[in-house]
C-alpha cells in the first residue's frame, strides 16, 4: 500500500511525498535559525502550496521553483505574482478544486490577513485540503478557531489535520482542539510555533491537552517525518 510521507521543515513549512511527487508547503527556511540544518537547495519539489503572502510563508518559494521548475498552487493574487518572476501557477480561490497529477486539491476559507513583504496585496488567505489515493490531509494554514471547518468532513474524512498551535498571530492549543473536533480529525500534526517570541509553546501541556480529550498531537523535530 503507497503512503503520504510528510516532513516537518520548521514554522509552517513542509515537504509532502506523494503518488510520485514532491510538494513543498509554504517555504520559510533560510531565514529560520531553527531549521538551520535544512538545505533548500537539496528538497525536490514539483508543486509548491502558498496559503498567504507573508513573508513567513513565501521567503523561498522563489528560488526553490527558480531551481526545481515547480509549479505553484495558491490563490490567484499569489499564483500572477510569481507569473510575472517567470514562475509557472495554478490559481485557485476559496471553495475551489482542480484535479492534479497527485490528487485533488481544494482551497479553504482562513481566517488570517495576507499581504507581500512589500505591503502589497497578496489576496485572501487560504488553507487546502488534499485528497489523494494515499490519504486526505487538511492543511489549515494561518488561521482563527472558524465554524467553516465544519464544512470539511462533509467533503473527506480526514487522516491528518495539520493545525497552527502558537497562539497570537493564529489558534493556540486550546483553539487547534476544538478546530481538530471540528473536522473529525483525531490525528493532529502541529506547525506554526516556536518560530519567534510570539508563539513559543510547551510541548508537552499541548500533547496533554490533545490527549486528555482523545486526540493525537504530532510535534516533529526539524527534518523528521511522519507517514499518513
Amino acid at each position: 500500500m503507497s503512503i503520504m510521507n510528510i516532513t516537518y521543515l520548521g514554522h509552517a513549512s513542509l515537504s509532502i511525498q506523494v503518488a510520485n511527487k514532491n510538494i513543498i508547503v509554504d517555504p520559510f527556511i533560510t531565514a529560520n535559525d531553527l531549521a538551520k540544518n535544512i538545505d533548500i537547495n537539496s528538497l525536490k519539489a514539483d508543486y509548491i502550496l502558498v496559503t498567504h503572502a507573508h513573508q513567513d510563508h513565501i521567503l523561498d518559494v522563489e528560488s526553490i521553483a527558480k531551481r526545481t521548475g515547480a509549479k505553484i498552487i495558491s490563490n490567484f493574487e499569489i499564483v500572477n505574482h510569481y507569473g510575472t518572476l517567470g514562475i509557472d501557477g495554478h490559481p485557485m480561490n476559496h471553495g475551489g478544486s482542480w484535479q492534479f497529477d497527485f490528487g485533488k486539491v481544494t482551497y479553504l476559507n482562513a481566517i488570517h490577513s495576507s499581504s507581500f513583504p512589500d505591503g502589497s496585496y497578496g489576496g485572501q488567505p487560504g488553507g487546502f485540503l488534499l485528497e489523494t489515493a494515499e490519504a486526505n490531509v487538511y492543511i489549515a494554514g494561518d488561521t482563527a478557531l472558524t465554524m467553516d471547518m465544519k464544512l470539511i468532513p462533509l467533503q473527506a474524512k480526514l487522516d491528518l489535520a495539520i493545525l497552527p498551535i502558537g497562539d497570537n498571530f493564529t489558534m493556540g492549543i486550546e483553539s487547534a482542539l476544538i478546530a481538530a473536533e471540528f473536522v473529525e480529525c483525531d490525528r493532529v500534526l502541529g506547525y506554526h510555533y516556536d518560530t519567534f517570541g510570539y508563539i513559543e509553546i510547551d510541548h508537552q501541556k499541548a500533547k496533554e491537552v490533545f490527549k486528555n480529550k482523545g486526540f493525537d498531537l504530532t510535534l516533529l523535530d526539524i527534518g523528521n517525518s511522519i507517514q499518513v
